[in-house]
């Protein structure tokens, strides 16, 4: 039997719970939620990374559809119900397929119904309006994890690619904290400063996630992991997800990107500028100085230190698709985290560290959760702290 083969076979009992899929999104910029014009029970490889017959073909088991939106929307609250909207309309349309999952028993039945369990996560502290109740209202709606941030800070904790203001978590960030381990929700510390993972790990009792984040000691980015960070999860009990964006997992897409953002602000745009006008610029440098391309081995990479740093109980996937507008070779959708495992069998991975990597570690995680939660309900009640009250 091939690794490949190998793979698959373990995929069947213990298929990849991931931890980031950003489809959403990409049904809302493209279609606006037109489910017809993206039927996901297709394949739709022209449009996205992700359809059910490509989650099938990849041994996907459970994936965590973010309920992400834009930093700068006008009412982010209005914006993430939409998204969450938009995922129990694709769980109504696809029962045979897609279950809906809140608990980690819900996880598990779904894999013994050979369905794929769907849970959510609210991507960026945008989402609950500095409101203790809008982050409740979220979880009774079904979302599980919360980014503490997305790409810019928010007002009570420091993002990675943002400058520092709060020096990590203020006192109402650490009480979003606090009550996140009250109700159940995990606390997501992707996309956040390292001073804010470092924050959140000294408040949280429950363990923590990195929903779709790589080692920082193999690519320094700043949305990557610090090595100090992993070592604290096997205390705190949490889970890092490593992700497949290639500017995020390998160094030389790191260096590319910076200097292709820099070729575009000198020509007098924005970096993120998709204009006719900024695209010609652009790929004009692409021709110049083609863009690195990350494999699969590249992700292993990660994947192997983290387990060296942090253990083989504290890692998952993430891989962030439909939310990146590149994916390494061998990984270019869902359908190749086959392609994953099969290179990490032969690095010499056993086949029960490949099920605590793929499933049972997510599984875990999101029961610890719930457990923390029980405890701390018996004792306490919401908190209905305001942020003007806690931070002046």
């Amino acid at each position: 039997m091939t690794s490949l083969e190998s793979a698959r076979e373990l995929l069947r009992e213990f298929p990849v719970a991931d931890g980031h899929n950003d489809l959403p999104w990409a049904l809302r910029e493209q279609v606006r939620y037109d489910l017809d014009a993206r039927d996901v029970a297709a394949d739709q490889s022209a449009h996205l990374h992700t359809d059910i017959p490509r989650l099938r073909q990849g041994g996907v088991g459970a994936q965590y559809w973010s309920v992400y939106v834009r930093t700068d929307s006008p009412d982010p609250v209005a914006a993430t119900l939409e998204q969450i909207d938009c995922v129990r309309q694709l769980l109504a349309r696809h029962p045979g397929d897609l279950r809906p999952a809140l608990t980690a028993a819900d996880m598990e039945a779904a894999r013994g119904e050979g369905r794929i369990a769907s849970l959510m996560g609210a991507e960026g502290g945008h989402s609950i309006a500095n409101s203790l109740g809008t982050l409740r209202g979220l979880y009774g709606l079904g979302v599980r994890y919360l980014t503490l941030t997305h790409n810019d800070n928010v007002d009570w904790a420091d993002s990675a690619t943002d400058e520092p203001r709060a020096g990590g978590l203020t006192a109402f960030g650490r009480e979003v904290v606090r009550e996140m381990n009250r109700v159940g929700m995990l606390v997501d510390l992707s996309h956040v400063a390292a001073t804010t993972m470092r924050d959140a790990l000294d408040t949280s009792t429950a363990p923590v996630v990195f929903s779709h984040s790589s080692a920082r000691a193999v690519c320094d980015h700043p949305r990557n992991i610090p090595d100090d960070v992993l070592e604290r999860l096997p205390a705190n009990g949490g889970v890092a997800m490593v992700t497949f964006v290639p500017k995020f997992v390998l160094q030389a897409a790191v260096d590319w990107t910076a200097a292709a953002d820099e070729n575009m602000r000198a020509h007098g745009f924005h970096h993120l500028d998709t204009t006719a006008e900024a695209m010609k610029v652009h790929r004009a440098f692409e021709e110049r100085r083609p863009r690195p391309v990350a494999t699969v081995a590249t992700v292993a990479d990660h994947l192997d230190h983290m387990r060296e740093v942090a253990g083989i109980d504290h890692l998952g996937i993430g891989g962030d698709y439909d939310g990146t507008a590149f994916t390494p070779d061998g990984l270019d959708d869902v359908s190749g985290y086959p392609n994953l495992l099969a290179e990490l069998l032969e690095r010499g991975w056993s086949k029960a560290d490949l099920a605590k990597l793929t499933w049972k570690n997510a599984v875990r995680v999101l029961g610890a959760a719930e457990d923390v939660a029980r405890g701390l309900q018996a004792t306490r009640s919401p908190s209905n702290a305001t942020i003007e009250s806690l931070d002046g």
